[in-house]
């Protein structure tokens, strides 16, 4: 995304004016004369709309052989259109205050909006030219493709990323879970004009499409803002990729690294977001991992023991497969301790479960750090469109934290029993840890 100093100081104003850090929000369903539906909550107390877009299938739809070019599509998406080339496109979004911004990841393509209400006809008229005119001319394409291979060859040389390089292709195979969807240098360095405009008509389509505003718009002017932009969109991307087998088993994988700190990615098998137990599984993984200093992963590993600065698990629950995973970094010398630590308590949380007073101090954490989410209309917006892509209830905000408070200590200790898996747990180590043996 590409903020001027005029949006920037726009933004900033309007980010001072948002909806209230609080859970209790209208939202209203919209549906547009052209049959688009959107989630949206209205805010006229200031001049400022937050339109959120996104596309189901993400990098997932890259074509066989061309794995890189949604990524790159998406970058090259501000790089001009209709008859506009880059700069000129640049200056039309500077003059209108405005802020459009695009992201790939495995899942979906994001596209967000901010305008002013005195600008939304002009903003939206860019925007619906920027998502069905793009112009990806050569020059832009070099210059982002520059950009994107710098990226990888640093990427290379990144512990994190040579880990989650390994631990996908460990966990997914063949499947385009099993890559990055930044693509690789030989198969970006290849991508041609005609890849870029493929990968846009594969991912813009109706089919697939989620939307949500937040701000001053009514339901009205919003049915037509959609039909207008989005109207004449094709009904039909390529089709998504079926399922991924998550094919990891349980070990140690060493990545060879000349480095004083190896990092390490741990996990298996995980848990789906419609599953009937994943309330459960969450509030398990707050106590387990979650982020808080008090999870038993920082207090063991760091607290008791000083193995690291930070230890984390958290749940991956995507839309072809799911995984429970974790993170953490130590020096050398103290890696193979941490990973001891982290499989005992993997096997005691499993076998034991979990407090009364450990389930109520997560309880409490959860529902009070939700409501603090939504702190601006474009956060606002982004959550509605995930609920949306995450087949969520429209009255989910409101009813999240009673979901949170109704899990039990005996729901908790059956779901940690059934989807912690410390036979399967494997970890993938990228460094040189002293004492840690690879599984054969």
């Amino acid at each position: 995304m590409r903020l001027t100093a005029l949006t920037t100081a726009v933004f900033a104003w309007v980010s001072l004016l948002v909806l209230p850090a609080q859970a209790e929000i209208k939202i209203n369903e919209v549906t547009s004369p052209g049959g688009i539906t959107a989630w949206l909550v209205e805010d006229h107390s200031i001049p400022f709309t937050a339109l959120e877009l996104r596309f189901r299938g993400g990098t997932s739809l890259d074509a066989p052989g061309k794995r890189g070019a949604t990524y790159m599509m998406a970058g090259l998406l501000e790089e001009g259109s209709g008859e506009m080339r880059a700069q000129a496109y640049a200056r039309a979004v500077e003059n209108l205050a405005a802020s459009f911004g695009y992201d790939a990841d495995r899942d979906s393509l994001s596209v967000s909006a901010r305008f002013l209400s005195e600008n939304r006809e002009a903003a939206v008229g860019l925007l619906r030219q920027t998502l069905q005119e793009p112009r990806f001319d050569q020059d832009a394409l070099d210059r982002v493709r520059a950009q994107v291979l710098a990226g990888l060859r640093s990427d290379l040389k990144d512990p994190n990323k040579i880990a989650s390089r390994a631990f996908a292709e460990m966990a997914y195979g063949d499947h385009p879970y099993g890559s990055s969807g930044k693509g690789t240098i030989d198969s970006v360095s290849a991508l041609t004009r005609q890849d870029i405009f493929a990968a846009h008509e594969a991912v813009f389509a109706r089919d697939r499409l989620y939307v949500s505003a937040v701000g001053d718009i009514t339901p009205d002017e919003l049915g037509a803002l959609l039909d207008r932009l989005l109207g004449d969109m094709s009904p039909t991307g390529a089709p998504l990729p079926g399922p991924a087998e998550v094919t990891i088993s349980g070990g140690i994988s060493i990545v060879d690294y000349d480095t004083p700190q190896s990092v390490a990615l741990f996990g298996h098998m995980g848990i789906t977001r419609d599953d009937p137990r994943f309330f459960a599984a969450y509030i398990m993984n707050q106590i387990l991992g979650g982020g808080s200093f008090d999870s038993r992963l920082m207090t063991e590993v760091r607290e008791k023991r000083g193995l690291t600065y930070g230890v984390y698990s958290y749940l991956v629950p995507q839309d072809l497969a799911s995984v429970y995973m974790g993170q953490l970094g130590s020096a050398n010398g103290k890696m193979a301790e941490a990973v001891e630590v982290i499989q005992g308590e993997w096997q005691r949380l499993a076998s034991d479960g979990v407090t009364e007073k450990e389930l109520t101090d997560a309880k409490t954490y959860l529902t009070g750090a939700y409501p603090l989410r939504f702190d601006g209309n474009g956060r606002i917006a982004s959550i509605l469109v995930g609920m949306q892509i995450d087949d969520l209830p429209i009255d989910y905000v409101q009813t999240r934290n009673d979901k949170v408070n109704a899990v039990t200590l005996e729901e908790i200790n059956q779901v940690a029993s059934e989807i912690l898996l410390p036979e399967a747990l494997h970890f993938v180590v990228v460094g040189r840890p002293e004492g840690l043996i690879a599984s054969p």
